[in-house]
């Protein structure tokens, strides 16, 4: 009890900690990229915090079968460097004994890894999909952010206003540059505003400005000073997003098999069965030699998540393809890895047992030494 209670508690730390570092990570490299599109004008700045939320429900069970590998990995290296392994294998406790208490941790991880990977990840996906589909449904005028020019979705508008008032219901140092039959206007208005007719047709009211019509290449331009004008708004219809299978619930994709449902089945199953053989995986790659570096087993761990996933990867692509039979999906790769974590977790074990019968060996042979030489 000591021993799985201490291993316990220290796997959970490091895991939280885990956890806490990859989410930064990914929260940081994702407001990063939709701040970018929001300063380019092509995401909406009100839309940054939800397609921010969405995208980290989206990869929080990638995040958390990371951070659980990783844990494990730092728990149990830190044993060896500390010595405390030693400790535990000198008191009569077999390296394979160590697997009950990493999968007693891993294996509510790897539930919750299945209830993200099986539930929440699908909604969030469809949830973006929606999300992004009612932002693309809207007319310029919702899209337009101040201080930055935007195009139409016809190519054939540039906006920008200056400043946008506090109720977000007038802006004031409006300019639009249009193209219509090979000729160019501009337009510069002191302030505008939205409105919607009664038969639901939607304008710009510009009021107090001046616009510029001409052939480039030529001289025949006119101006015409104005007070009020008005441009009509194309308004786009909500269309219904398309429901990809990764947006899919369970059930429907159990409902409706296909070759990319079986894919995507097999995908969100795997998840948590990866999980569990990668904690396995930790206690064997966590061994460090005191004579060696300290960091030569993350290299190898690192090597061996990426391989892992990559390999299921190419093996969901083959089951899409057809190459694989959807009965047998991705599961040879978690047999196959299992199988060489049990044989490296074996291998392990040996070394540490003929170890110890050399030092046994070694020490009765002094003691025999000693008692020859003190011999009356």
């Amino acid at each position: 009890m000591i021993f799985s209670r201490a291993l316990r508690r220290e796997f959970t730390r490091a895991a939280l900690m885990a956890l806490l570092v990859l989410m930064s990570i990914l929260l940081t490299v994702t407001v990063v990229k939709l701040l970018g599109m929001a300063a380019g004008g092509t995401l909406s700045g009100d839309a940054v915090v939800a397609m921010l939320a969405f995208g980290a429900l989206t990869y929080l069970p990638v995040i958390l079968s990371a951070s659980v590998f990783t844990a494990l990995l730092i728990s149990l290296s830190r044993s060896y460097r500390d010595s405390e392994m030693i400790i535990w294998l000198s008191s009569g406790i077999s390296l394979s004994r160590f697997g009950w208490p990493v999968l007693r941790f891993a294996l509510p991880m790897a539930l919750v890894v299945a209830l993200m990977s099986l539930l929440v990840s699908p909604w969030a996906i469809g949830k973006r999909s929606e999300y992004q589909t009612r932002l693309d449904s809207r007319d310029e005028t919702a899209q337009i952010t101040p201080g930055v020019f935007r195009e139409s979705r016809q190519s054939d508008q540039v906006f920008f206003v200056d400043t946008l008032s506090t109720n977000k219901d007038t802006v004031s140092n409006v300019f639009v540059q249009s193209v219509q039959e090979h000729k160019v206007g501009v337009i510069a208005a002191d302030k505008g505003y939205a409105t919607t007719y009664p038969n639901g047709d939607r304008f710009i009211v510009l009021q107090r400005g001046r616009r510029y019509e001409g052939e480039p290449g030529t001289k025949n331009y006119t101006l015409v000073d104005f007070d009020q004008a008005e441009l009509r708004i194309d308004q786009k219809g909500v269309s219904a997003a398309a429901l990809s299978v990764k947006s899919m619930s369970f059930p429907q994709l159990l409902n409706h098999p296909s070759l990319d449902g079986w894919g995507e089945i097999h995908w969100r199953i795997g998840l948590p069965v990866s999980l569990l053989v990668l904690s396995l995986f930790s206690i064997p790659l966590s061994y460090v030699n005191a004579r060696g570096g300290r960091s030569t087993n993350m290299i190898f761990a690192l090597l061996t998540y990426m391989v892992y996933y990559n390999t299921m990867s190419i093996a969901q692509a083959w089951v899409v393809q057809g190459r694989l039979s959807p009965a047998v999906g991705i599961w040879p790769v978690h047999l196959t890895f299992l199988v060489l974590a049990l044989l490296l977790l074996k291998r392990r074990q040996w070394v540490f047992s003929l170890r110890w019968a050399v030092q046994q060996w070694r020490q009765r042979g002094t003691s025999a030494n000693s008692s020859t030489t003190h011999a009356p």
